[in-house]
């Protein structure tokens, strides 16, 4: 089912349902390439044009589960969203219409519930999902009877979702053709590494048995390892090493990863400073750490540093913060590395000045343009205004950063020893420059 109203299930009926799927990466340090052309889907449905149809879907009692992957900003509330329009507008108000009509086509059935599984990368996606549709139920006026059914009778799961799906390669899709010997228009591009874990009764992995047809699912009763690992490593080594990495010119993480000082960089970030910090099994952290590291390297995918620059802030928060404070909590002392990336990414904004949303900053190599919320951007210019290299300044750039609340949800002033550490780090970017400061700590 299509979720918006510009899509590809027109291109997906005229190639009934096929379409070739392209895995590449490293796989045991070898470049790896897996072709399959996928036919699982029967048809493709567009609500916008075919309301009737996507209703009728509802009505049959063989239909048990829905999987959604309609990104980040698919579930989300929408007061305006309504039953009247043919479709509602979000996700989240098309599928209370389809349940609600399953719910009246069935007279309420308690057998006839959903199991409902999104692949949304918000935490706790299924719970979040249910939130909502309970709210749209309210706003509709919907009967009560209905929400129980919701409540008791369908089963929504949370679920963590890894792979990187790289899409249509449209800069190579003549010579991918050429090698296919076929014509196609929905070619899809992704990783070979999968990983997708599905909290929930144990009972749906003999109804839904991935596993037995090799597929990396894990079943569990919680989830909340690995999120914690995933977005500690994974995407905490991105978060960490990104911004030294940019102002030291590079471009993109394979760039990084191959680099003499960076990519030992990396690596010391990943496996002295990040798993050190997560009370968990080291052994399940180190195999997970050790995908990463070989994602990384994946040749066929081109991940720019400054893509992962986009609002960089909020990420650090989530992602690299608890590895810093847990470090601390644990050794007593603060990871050296990690606490460096901190000042590095204060120094991403250093001599930037906004213009209409965006920023214009500069690094060594040059001009580029910092993409971060407004008000951030704003913080960081006026923060940086009146520095003048010294380690003063300097001091009073890092105690001024680490107050803002609004940024960190605390004052990281109070953390031991921090603001002194980011002070000096600062000072040494700005007088010896990023790539002498970072030499230093590999």
């Amino acid at each position: 089912v299509q979720p918006i109203a510009q899509g590809l299930v027109d291109k997906l009926n005229e190639q009934d349902g096929l379409y070739t799927l392209l895995l590449r990466g490293l796989k045991d340090g070898k470049a790896t390439e897996l072709k399959e052309i996928i036919s699982s889907v029967s048809r493709g449905i567009n609500p916008y044009t075919q309301w009737d149809k996507y209703l009728a879907c509802a009505e049959n009692p063989d239909i048990e589960f829905v999987i959604s992957n309609t990104t980040e900003a698919g579930i989300a509330y929408d007061k305006n969203d309504s039953l009247d329009k043919k479709p509602p507008v979000s996700y989240p108000g098309k599928l209370t219409a389809y349940l609600y009509h399953r719910f009246t086509h069935f007279d309420g059935d308690p057998a006839k519930g959903m199991v409902i599984i999104p692949c949304e990368l918000i935490d706790r996606n299924g719970d979040n999902l249910k939130k909502v549709i309970l709210q749209l139920s309210d706003d509709w006026n919907l009967p009560e009877a209905f929400k129980k059914w919701v409540k008791e009778h369908n089963t929504f799961l949370n679920t963590l979702v890894d792979r990187v799906v790289t899409g249509y390669p449209k800069d190579e899709i003549n010579n991918i053709l050429d090698k296919l010997g076929y014509e196609d228009s929905l070619v899809d591009t992704g990783e070979i590494f999968h990983l997708w874990v599905i909290e929930g009764p144990k009972e749906l992995s003999e109804r839904l048995p991935f596993t037995k047809v090799g597929l990396n699912v894990l079943w569990t009763d919680d989830m909340t390892p690995y999120r914690t690992r995933k977005v500690r490593i994974l995407n905490g080594a991105h978060t960490s090493s990104v911004p030294a990495a940019f102002l030291y010119g590079l471009e993109t993480v394979g760039e990084m990863m191959d680099h003499q000082v960076l990519g030992k960089y990396v690596r010391q970030v990943i496996y002295d400073e990040i798993i050190p910090s997560i009370d968990l099994d080291k052994d399940m952290l180190t195999e997970f750490a050790d995908s990463v590291v070989e994602r990384f390297q994946n040749p066929y995918i081109k991940h720019y540093l400054i893509s992962i620059l986009l609002n960089s802030s909020s990420k650090f928060k989530t992602r690299v913060l608890p590895s810093i404070i847990e470090y601390q909590q644990l050794h007593n002392k603060l990871p050296e590395r990690l606490t460096f990336s901190l000042a590095a990414l204060i120094a991403v904004y250093k001599d930037g000045k906004v213009e209409g949303s965006d920023m214009k900053a500069y690094r060594e190599k040059g001009e580029f343009i910092m993409k971060d919320d407004l008000w951030a951007l704003e913080f960081f210019e006026e923060t940086w205004k009146d520095f003048d290299g010294s380690q003063k300044a300097s001091k009073k750039v890092a105690e001024t950063v680490l107050a803002n609340s609004k940024i960190w949800g605390q004052d990281l002033n109070k953390v031991d020893g921090l603001t002194d550490k980011v002070a000096d780090y600062l000072y040494e970017i700005a007088n010896n420059g990023i790539k002498a400061t970072i030499e230093k700590q590999v």
